[in-house]
């Protein structure tokens, strides 16, 4: 029977004898003693080999091991403060499934060989930690939305029109046909709240930035809730209320895996609602205050929002932006005409926009008229259009980036680490 390493530090096993199973993450030899640290996906543990202890063949194999061998060890556990955990396992069986070549990836390489050889990288302890950790945020979300009465649908990924702008579209050769790689689920969202009340998708999104920055991907996880009869204050809280949940459940439930990805989680505990509520306006002048230059109808870009947020422990809402700068299924504000019910979640200390979100145009004549103004080509939308003449509500829709999520959660310095391969305007490898 296998024993996860985990187990051994977790149970009263001190003085008998476990097998586990694993890769080598460290290896050292000394006389008649070799010294390797194994790791499964529950954590790490040093094995010591002493040579009269084993048989012939298990010591060859203890010695020829190389960093990234996969084995299958058995042995006694004990206490030992020198020990990496406190605990070491005492071999009477070291055998190797497979030894391998000598692994390529030391220490001080540069950042573009790690994304080369990414498919290694991967196996690292800190990229480890990152993939539980996402895989823990993505649960904590979909269990939001399940205790919330969401019902989560699939969407298409190819589709005949852009939501967000033909500029940044992935254009494709659909059987002959011109077709997109979708920039966002929202409008397919849509439809469902006229039968299922909220709903929310789950599925890849792709724009095609030419970006060069610490937060944007050409290819990345969208996370995006459709409501209906919601209005723009309860969109936001609700998007704050699961901000809230999700990070309280992190600091709760994972403090040591936010640790060991670079988060204190006590930074996490002012994160708590309400979150601040800045209309666009006064968030220029906040910026130009601070240092920065901002025109009116501008939007933010990275070190705008690094201005709003860098003395903040907590995410901020700019809400009300012009709607000249907006796109055309957001709601116009009732009280002036030039503004639209949307907002951006910042989150603090720079990482910048999370969340965008806005009440729809559930009108007819005015999605109309806004399609118009911005030359959209109306037979595309023609099934979007629909949905405003039969039955249509006020609802409200936002969309929340995993990857910018994650990156916020646990502190990183760069997007391309919160997700397995990123894909970058400069990288499609591997």
């Amino acid at each position: 029977m296998i024993t996860n390493i985990a187990t051994i530090f977790h149970s009263k096993l001190e003085g008998k004898e476990v097998s586990i199973r694993g890769w080598v993450y460290r290896h050292r030899t000394s006389g008649n003693m070799v010294f390797a640290v194994i790791r499964d996906p529950s954590g790490l543990i040093q094995v010591a080999v002493k040579k009269d202890k084993v048989s012939d063949k298990n010591w060859k194999d203890a010695n020829d091991a190389y960093v990234e061998s996969s084995l299958v060890v058995k042995g006694i556990v004990k206490k030992d403060e020198r020990a990496p955990g406190g605990y070491e396992l005492q071999a009477t069986g070291f055998e190797l499934i497979s030894r391998g070549e000598p692994f390529p990836i030391s220490k001080d390489l540069s950042d573009e060989f790690l994304l080369d050889v990414r498919h290694l990288w991967m196996r690292s302890q800190k990229m480890t930690a990152v993939m539980k950790a996402r895989h823990h945020i993505v649960n904590y979300l979909r269990e939001f939305f399940d205790k919330e009465e969401f019902y989560e649908i699939a969407p298409p990924i190819i589709t005949k029109s852009g939501c967000e702008g033909g500029s940044t579209l992935f254009e494709m050769d659909y059987f002959g046909e011109k077709a997109y790689l979708t920039q966002s689920s929202q409008m397919y969202a849509e439809v469902f709240i006229f039968s299922l009340g909220k709903v929310f998708v789950f599925a890849p999104s792709f724009r095609a930035e030419k970006s060069r920055t610490i937060r944007h991907l050409a290819e990345y996880w969208h996370l995006e809730p459709e409501m209906a009869f919601y209005d723009h204050k309860m969109n936001m809280e609700l998007q704050e209320k699961m901000v809230q949940k999700v990070v309280e459940k992190m600091m709760k439930e994972h403090p040591e895996l936010l640790k060991i990805c670079g988060r204190d989680p006590i930074d996490l505990e002012k994160v708590k609602t309400p979150f601040e509520r800045v209309e666009y306006k006064d968030a220029v002048d906040q910026v130009n205050e601070l240092g920065g230059k901002m025109e009116y109808g501008e939007d933010f870009g990275a070190d705008e929002e690094a201005l709003l947020t860098k003395e903040l422990d907590k995410p901020m809402f700019v809400h009300k932006y012009p709607k000249k700068i907006k796109a055309f299924y957001m709601k116009e504000d009732p009280q002036n005409p030039e503004l639209v019910l949307n907002n951006d979640l910042l989150a603090p200390r720079g990482h910048g926009e999370i969340i965008g979100g806005s009440e729809r145009i559930w009108d007819y004549e005015e999605l109309l008229a806004r399609m118009k103004e911005q030359n959209l080509n109306l037979p595309d939308y023609q099934w979007y259009i629909d949905l405003r003449k039969y039955g249509s509500v006020p609802h409200s829709g936002y969309g929340l980036g995993i990857e910018r999520f994650v990156k916020w959660i646990l502190n990183l310095d760069h997007i391309r680490d919160t997700i397995p391969f990123p894909r970058t305007i400069t990288r499609c490898y591997p």
